[in-house]
């Protein structure tokens, strides 16, 4: 749902009257919000496990969808923005954490297979809710997933396994200063280590071009390419769609030959179609590299399973969510900073700071230590 937004900006920036800057802040608002609740949700899964924070975060982001569905102005559109973050943001944290526990030596595969149902998921829903938006306006378009929120939070609420011990208790000597000054030293420690800093770059560059890609394309290609919104729209859907083609792959290849070769591999054949898409014209050569473009999704379950693996266990969902926090904030940037561009004119040099920072990525992912060097 958080690319849902960028898929109807045309129509929302028309109805606000939103220059490319304002509307590169909204998405922005969702990002950042989503980003700001991940170190608290990771400290919160450490207490009370997956089971509860995941169903939580679905109805939370239900209520948010529906706000969408009735924001009369642009104050209360940023405000439903804020709410989808928040609620959203508390998912991810416990949904890596219960993946690494149930499939410790296939996390690759099990991380790739559930983000590429992700990229399924935002292919399908941004491209629904612009035909829906034709017919019932974008605001009803919105709204109506909510109730498909509420029904997997209840699938959520049966089949994620509770923690046995039940919900851990703060009681006053979990918050006296030494054992907090402990644990903050814990989670620094494990954050500090050479593989999780550089994985994590690696993943917060990724995530920044590819936040700043598809906060755009949409309008980049009705805008600069002379495509019609239906036609953007799919091909919008057609860059997750191959995404969740080469996310499995990916985390499969990355179980057997190792990570570094394989997201060194993934992100540096995204390089040349960002580049491309600026100097072709047609629809079919856009949905070539449009699809090419996806590659890039392939990295997310290797640096995700990699650093999760790397991270002490005791410490890894306070970990974890701290750093999801620093790179989703860095990266909910990248939708201002094309916004910007595209308002100087600059759209076409926009895709070719995309592509530099894509190179600067693989070769942080060409540094990665191997698996065995994690233990």
């Amino acid at each position: 749902m958080r690319f849902v937004v960028p898929a109807l900006l045309p129509r929302i920036k028309a109805e606000f009257a939103l220059s490319n800057t304002t509307a590169g802040i909204a998405v922005t608002v969702v990002w950042i919000t989503y980003a700001f609740m991940q170190f608290p949700a990771g400290a919160i899964v450490d207490r009370i496990g997956e089971h509860l924070l995941l169903t939580s975060s679905l109805v939370l982001a239900a209520g948010s969808v529906l706000a969408f569905g009735v924001a009369p102005a642009f104050g209360a559109f940023l405000l439903a923005c804020a709410a989808f973050g928040f609620g959203t943001g508390l998912y991810g944290p416990p949904r890596a954490t219960v993946l690494s526990k149930t499939y410790p030596e296939n996390d690759g595969v099990a991380f790739g297979i559930t983000l590429a149902a992700g990229s399924l998921g935002a292919a399908a829903v941004p491209f629904l809710a612009t035909f829906m938006s034709t017919r019932f306006g974008w605001r009803a378009a919105i709204g109506a997933f909510a109730p498909f929120f509420l029904l997997t939070s209840v699938l959520m609420w049966r089949t994620v396994p509770r923690r046995d011990s039940g919900i851990v208790r703060v009681t006053g000597s979990d918050l006296d200063a030494a054992s907090l000054w402990r644990g903050t030293r814990a989670v620094i420690a494990g954050i500090s280590r050479r593989p999780v800093v550089l994985a994590v770059g690696a993943a917060m560059v990724m995530l920044f071009t590819f936040q700043a890609l598809t906060a755009f394309l949409p309008t980049y290609l009705v805008a600069t390419k002379g495509v019609s919104p239906a036609s953007a729209a799919g091909l919008y859907a057609l860059l997750f769609i191959s995404g969740s083609a080469f996310q499995p792959i990916a985390g499969s290849a990355a179980d057997r030959f190792g990570d570094r070769e394989v997201s060194a591999f993934v992100a540096g054949v995204s390089v040349l179609p960002l580049v491309g898409v600026v100097l072709v014209e047609g629809p079919l050569a856009l949905a070539v590299l449009i699809a090419l473009i996806g590659a890039r999704l392939g990295t997310d379950p290797i640096l995700n399973a990699y650093v999760v693996r790397a991270l002490p266990p005791g410490i890894q969902g306070t970990a974890w969510g701290l750093l999801r926090t620093v790179f989703f904030t860095v990266a909910s940037t990248g939708s201002v900073v094309v916004g910007v561009l595209g308002d100087a004119g600059w759209f076409d040099e926009a895709f070719f700071l995309l592509a530099t920072l894509t190179v600067f990525a693989a070769l942080l992912c060409a540094g990665l230590p191997s698996r065995s060097a994690l233990a």
